[in-house]
């Protein structure tokens, strides 16, 4: 860096290291709202929601930062590979996004999430979308406008993905998630029609409530996830906050009538949770010390959860204790019936508790129904009818309910519309970095057989977290694996997991 920058550097490091600040004091408001607060507060929750999400912004649009960002980004033009050139142009592309926003959309967006949340959950207790309509009507309308003010390539859902999965495009996304549906819905009927099919029946018994926590506690932990700068909570759709570089809160649900629900949510927030406690400290509040895309973050939750967490090695460790923990539900149950329980392929209602196979059609319907309430395609009243179509049709079964239907997701009343594509991502990415991990270190079914999870976590540390926000995501793939996003690797998990169990 030339010397007669760095003084100026620092400056805008210390500029954005406290809206970083001001914006986890957000997410920590956002944290408390989905586990703590009373209904009644939901009015004043936006009324501080909308105030700080304004305050932040106008910290982004700071003209002097600007200035700042501009000389930095002309006098480090020859060393773009250059740490400091990572931040300045990483903080460059984010503070352009921000200042084409008016900070009248900005706060109008923060509040309207918070009322939208709060009516979600109301709605979704009482089976009533009815209720929720109008809200999302709402957010439907604000994110519009959203992504006409920051402008877009080809369609206006390209200014929406690019917020949660930067410089990606509807066009790239599309035709990926319709080849790995041609590639899953054979499987699926395959494994449908191979007469075999676990006894789930064994998932449903009677698993108390403070057992599932002392034992889903103790499994995040072997996986690594440090609960000194963490915590598990309970609320009612699982998510991960990261507050700051020690304070990541993830979350679950409890059902004393099925196990899968909270062990292995918590397993995936604990996958979240690892990749922001791998973040480089130092770095908090620069680009540096961000991650990458909510793509790549869920190849993290969904590799911990089910490429470690549902493999047969990873019960030959656990399954023992789960034993120990509930003796009255899996006394009787053999670890073969067990582990086939537990990867059974069933076409289901809720996204959280979709099998590996299915999960990705969940992922397709929500895609294209949100594609078209973006475009107008399709009205907020006639959204229930459309979910339950798009539900017999790519999975064979129709919802009973909003609850069980529509209702079911807390994306769309946050004004997450864009995110959904990341979860889909996030599996192709995370079983293209299994495959490479274990092409680099070995088998690992022998380290998770021994209860040893450390040297893929030391893996994913050295080749993903340290990095930033130094890559995108698809240049990280292609550094990390040696070639671009693939559906092969996922696919041949599936075929080689599920082939021996259905006879296949």
């Amino acid at each position: 860096m030339p010397k007669n920058t760095t003084g100026l550097f620092e400056e805008v490091c210390q500029h954005a290291r406290r809206t970083a600040v001001m914006a986890s004091i957000n997410e920590l408001l956002g944290w408390d709202e989905r586990t703590q607060l009373p209904s009644a507060g939901a009015e004043h929750r936006a009324d501080q929601s909308t105030l700080l999400a304004g305050l932040i912004h106008q910290r982004w649009i700071d003209e002097k930062f600007g200035g700042q960002i501009e000389e930095l980004s002309a006098s480090l033009s020859e060393e773009k590979d250059a740490d400091a050139a990572v931040v300045v142009r990483r903080l460059k592309r984010q503070r352009d996004k921000k200042v084409k926003l008016p900070r009248t959309l900005v706060e109008e967006l923060a509040r309207t999430a918070v009322l939208g949340q709060q009516a979600w959950q109301e709605a979704r207790r009482n089976d009533d979308f009815p209720a929720f309509q109008p809200l999302l009507e709402r957010t439907v309308e604000l994110k519009r406008e959203q992504a006409e003010a920051l402008g877009y390539p080809q369609c206006p859902y390209d200014a929406l993905l690019d917020e949660f999965e930067p410089e990606e495009l509807t066009a790239n996304v599309g035709p990926v998630l319709e080849k790995l549906r041609e590639e899953l819905v054979p499987l699926v009927t395959s494994i449908q029609q191979s007469g075999r099919q676990p006894d789930c029946s064994v998932l449903h018994r009677k698993f108390p409530v403070e057992a599932q926590d002392r034992f889903a506690r103790e499994a995040a932990a072997a996986i690594g996830f440090d609960f000194s700068r963490g915590r598990l909570d309970v609320t009612t759709h699982p998510f991960c906050c990261g507050l700051g570089p020690n304070d990541c809160r993830i979350t679950t649900r409890f059902y004393e009538d099925f196990f899968n629900a909270a062990f292995f949510g918590v397993l995936h927030e604990a996958g979240h949770g690892l990749y922001e406690q791998g973040l480089p400290v130092e770095q908090y509040g620069l680009p540096s010390g961000e991650f990458v895309s909510l793509g790549i973050h869920e190849s993290q939750s969904r590799l911990w959860e089910n490429l470690v967490g549902r493999s047969r090695e990873f019960w030959t460790y656990c399954y023992p204790r789960a034993q120990e923990k509930f003796p009255a539900a899996l006394g009787d149950v053999s670890p073969d019936d067990f582990f086939f329980a537990i990867s059974e392929v069933r076409p289901s209602l809720i996204r959280v508790e979709a099998d590996e196979a299915t999960y990705n059609l969940h992922i397709l319907i929500r895609f294209e129904l949100e594609r078209a309430l973006l475009d107008g395609d399709l009205q907020a009243a006639d959204l229930p009818g459309a979910w339950n179509e798009k539900y017999q049709q790519y999975l064979g079964i129709t919802p009973p309910n909003d609850r069980e239907g529509v209702l079911q997701d807390v994306h769309w009343s946050a004004g997450l519309i864009g995110y959904f594509p990341t979860y889909s991502l996030g599996n192709l990415y995370a079983a293209q970095f299994f495959a490479q991990a274990e092409a680099e270190l070995g088998n690992l079914a022998e380290s998770f057989a021994e209860g040893d999870f450390r040297p893929l976590l030391d893996w994913l540390r050295e080749k993903i977290h340290r990095h930033g926000q130094r890559y995108t995501a698809s240049e990280l793939v292609e550094r990390v694996t040696g070639r671009g996003l693939s559906a092969a690797p996922l696919v041949e998990h599936l075929r080689t997991k599920m082939g021996p169990l259905y006879g296949l």
